[in-house]
């Protein structure tokens, strides 16, 4: 009978890593820190985990299963509602990851394979903004110019990824803690989605402010 514990470990090994890093950020969290809160000799830390680019690759490559799946959603997207939803579902995500986003370049000077999937991320969110701005065109939910996709996928492309970084230099302390998230992600799904305002169609640039207003006030 094969023993199931392993993977437990391993499993419950990733979900405190992600905890630790994305609390004080990954640079300040050691593989001693992470043996140690998960009360398990570095040993058997080491067994799971022979190096720290390991959880780092381990975690990276969840983060990646899972914003794939949710940027094929983006051909879904017709109206502001729709973009909406799929745009804070994305700041969702990157929330639940955001030790990559907060320590980006210097994970990325770091780790190689960091560097090349990372840039496969931006091209696949680019794709994903630029079906987003195509579904909403073809819905009626905005008029732009096709020489303008490009530049305005970019930008939200742009605004999404470094958004937290935004966060966090605003105020260091606080911007990156948990009762922080909601106020945090609404901001930056608003912001994101006011780029598309000059090209929204009235009814749909209407219902834009309400939603804004709505969850603002919620």
């Amino acid at each position: 009978m094969v023993k199931k514990a392993p993977r437990r470990t391993a499993e419950r090994i990733l979900e405190v890593t992600l905890a630790l890093f994305n609390r004080f950020g990954e640079p300040n969290v050691s593989t001693t820190l992470i043996s140690a809160e998960l009360n398990i000799s570095p040993g058997n830390l080491y067994y799971h985990y022979p190096a720290k680019d390991e959880l780092i690759n381990a975690l990276f490559n969840r983060f990646e299963r899972e914003l794939g799946d949710l940027l094929n959603a983006s051909d879904d997207v017709r109206n502001v509602e729709d973009a909406w939803f799929f745009v804070h579902s994305l700041f969702e995500l990157i929330w639940q990851y955001r030790f990559l986003y907060r320590d980006l370049n210097d994970l990325l000077s770091k780790n190689r394979r960091l560097e090349t999937h990372f840039q496969l991320v931006l091209k696949n969110k680019t794709r994903a903004a630029r079906a987003l701005l195509d579904g909403m065109r073809r819905g009626g939910a905005l008029q732009i110019d096709s020489r303008e996709m490009d530049a305005t996928a970019t930008s939200i492309v742009v605004l999404v990824t470094y958004w937290l970084s935004y966060e966090y230099v605003r105020d260091p302390r606080n911007a990156l803690e948990p009762n922080n998230a909601q106020s945090a992600l609404l901001r930056g799904a608003q912001h994101t989605l006011n780029l598309l305002a000059p090209y929204l169609e009235p009814g749909q640039r209407a219902h834009l402010l309400k939603l804004a207003d709505a969850y603002n006030k919620g």
